[in-house]
This record gives structure tokens, C-alpha cells and sequence, in this order.
């Protein structure tokens, strides 16, 4: 039986997008989150939550520390875009 609160992507917009984990509700901002801004809807909607503390979207292969969307400036991140 799977005891995991619920997880939803509620809203997208052209800044980011709202993600529901159990009774939060977190903004993920595109300029914070780059490898998300250009991905379709479908795939940020698919959206796993195997580990209270880790968020996994398969058909990007990202993974993520739910710390680091509540906290982006603890985690420094240089995201480099091959052309």
C-alpha cells in the first residue's frame, strides 16, 4: 500500500509551474529550473515522488530535492546550455 501524500503539477505558466506535494503547494520557476522551460506540458505533468525529501520526471531523467525548490539559494546552480 502506497503511503506517499498526493503529488500534482497544478499550474503551468510561461515563469514556471505550481507542484502540490501532500498539503504544500511550491512554485518552480524556469529562470531557477532551466532543463524544465522548453519541456512539454505532458512531461512535466509526469512527475514521480519515490521518497518524501526526492522528486524524479522520467521523461526528462530530472531529478530533484524537494529542499531545493523550497530553498533554490542553498543550492547554487550553473546550468550550461549546449548549442
Amino acid at each position: 500500500m502506497n503511503c506517499q501524500p498526493a503529488i500534482e503539477v497544478t499550474n503551468v505558466s510561461k515563469h514556471g509551474f505550481w507542484i502540490f506535494l501532500g498539503d504544500e503547494e511550491l512554485f518552480v520557476p524556469f529562470s531557477q529550473f532551466p532543463w524544465f522551460k522548453d519541456a512539454p506540458v505532458s512531461q512535466l505533468f509526469n512527475v514521480e515522488w519515490p521518497q518524501p525529501y526526492h522528486l524524479y520526471w522520467p521523461d526528462l531523467d530530472v531529478d530533484l530535492a524537494v529542499e531545493s525548490i523550497r530553498h533554490p539559494e542553498k543550492f547554487p546552480l550553473v546550468s550550461k546550455q549546449i548549442k
